[in-house]
């Protein structure tokens, strides 16, 4: 008997059955319908919590911190940023660093005009693209050199607003420039200056003389380039330079205020209370992939350093996720169980009913193996069956689901014109299963991805075909004489 034979005995047994096969469809359906959209609210849980994650900071981004308690914790210094960039599953490793105690200003326009608050940080410039700063114009930082007092740097897009017109009064609300934006994120207003045009002047102030006048030595700042502004990611609000020339500039004024900085370094306290001069105040770790920073994390703080990452909540979060799709998983667990129960049961009276035409398929000669073959596919259709129907049910409540609060409203215009007042609030399903209260950061509160129908599917028609072994199995030892003398 031929494959073909047996799926149209099959299908023709399920369809002379028709209210008997669609009462056994039905626990199948239920039940993939509830895996499906268990499992699409919390995909849509997870997404929405990791969008609210990175609006804080980098999923992928590891902040390693000087702090220990050990005392034989190695420095935080380029020896130890370049094991960290060895690491496994590492894209980058940098210091961010920053001058504490330096005395500068930025200066633009016309005798300089337009002052600002020196806001410079430092990197290693193989590592700006790697960490997810994204250029707006120009150029990323390459490691060149202009000549000794022209540094080439990077700034914010919105770094010229940072800037206050020195010849207005403190009192005057012209004095400043804000980066007002409309709805659809356009700046409403010009800064002072082209900050990537006009001049740009680091002054540093390293000394006073007898009259109190500032000692100053000037740099020429070169944009090559702007950032987008990103408050997750340090150094995209104001100037970012090459961690050389910082360190340059450093020295610089360390010998011309005769040592009196301590500049961007740290001081590392062991847990004997001894002192190690040196290092970085904090060292940013790039991760390829968010599930490897719990990983690199470890690796890192095994060394004996203080780490922070955006890791620790997202687990805790998921976890959370995890126990409000319990509630759902017992429920669909239970329908499976019920369908299983039911298809057997389905399988079973069809065995009876059908007795006789077994055992003339066994006096033609026709294998067992056709005949277990046979129950087995029709089962198995059973689940399939179910499969698709639970799988449509699950798009269409998912559909509903992500667009309850708009009908809601509509609902509510609709019987405001009756006089019918209907108070509404945004309605966040997950909290329901204990997967919630993040209704109000947007973003769909069912995600159900194409795997996850070809996964359900599958599994319904696995679950259809497991429960008809039994019942198959059973029909095979059927005496032939005795199938053909039944009625």
């Amino acid at each position: 008997m031929k494959i073909s034979d047996l799926l149209k005995l099959s299908t023709d047994n399920l369809r002379r059955r028709k209210g008997r096969t669609a009462l056994t469809v039905i626990g199948v359906v239920v039940g993939t319908c509830a895996i499906i959209v268990m499992i699409s609210l919390g995909i849509a849980q997870n997404q929405r919590t990791d969008a609210m994650l990175e609006s804080w900071s980098d999923l992928t981004l590891i902040t390693v911190y000087n702090y220990t308690q050990s005392a034989d914790t190695p420095a935080l210094d380029d020896k130890m940023v370049a094991q960290f960039q060895g690491m496994e599953n590492v894209v980058a490793a940098t210091p961010m660093y920053q001058f504490q105690n330096m005395n500068g200003q930025l200066y633009a326009g016309k005798n300089d005009r337009y002052s600002a608050y020196l806001d410079a940080t430092g990197m290693d410039v193989s590592a700006i693209e790697s960490m997810g700063i994204e250029l707006v114009s120009g150029s990323y930082l390459s490691g060149q050199q202009l000549g000794k007092n022209k540094i080439p740097v990077m700034v914010g897009e919105q770094a010229a607003f940072n800037f206050e017109d020195t010849k207005k009064s403190y009192r005057n609300p012209n004095r400043y420039r804000w980066a007002e934006t409309d709805e659809n994120g356009n700046i409403l207003n010009e800064p002072f200056f082209d900050i990537t045009k006009d001049p740009l002047t680091l002054r540093m102030i390293y000394d006073y003389d007898e009259q109190g006048n500032p000692k100053t030595r000037d740099y020429q700042l070169v944009v090559v380039g702007v950032v987008k502004t990103d408050y997750s990611k340090q150094g995209t609000t104001g100037i970012l330079m090459n961690i050389e020339d910082m360190k340059r500039l450093e020295e610089e004024y360390k010998k011309l205020s005769k040592g009196n900085s301590s500049g961007g370094g740290t001081v590392i306290i062991g847990g004997n209370g001894s002192q190690k001069v040196g290092g970085y105040n904090q060292v940013y770790v790039k991760v390829d992939d968010v599930d490897h920073v719990a990983g690199v994390e470890t690796a890192i703080k095994e060394i004996g350093y203080e780490t922070n990452s955006m890791s620790q909540y997202r687990e805790d979060m998921q976890k959370q996720v995890a126990s409000g799709q319990m509630m759902l998983g017992g429920l669909a667990a239970v329908s499976l169980l019920v369908a299983a129960l039911n298809i057997a049961n389905t399988m079973t009276m069809a065995i009876y009913e059908r007795t006789k035409e077994i055992g003339v398929m066994k006096v033609l000669g026709c294998k067992l193996s056709k005949i277990r073959q046979m129950f087995l596919i029709e089962a198995g259709f059973i689940g399939l069956l179910g499969g698709i129907a639970g799988a449509a049910l699950s798009l269409l409540l998912s559909l509903v689901l992500n667009n309850i609060n708009t009908w809601l409203q509509a609902l509510a215009m609709f019987l405001s014109q009756f006089g019918i007042v209907m108070q509404i609030t945004n309605v966040d399903i997950g909290a329901l299963f204990g997967m919630g209260g993040m209704g109000d950061m947007g973003g769909a509160l069912s995600v159900i991805p194409l795997w996850l129908i070809l996964l359900a599917l599958l599994f319904a028609t696995v679950v259809g075909v497991l429960s008809g072994i039994a019942p198959a199995n059973r029909a095979v030892k059927i005496s032939a004489l005795e199938a053909i003398r039944h009625e």
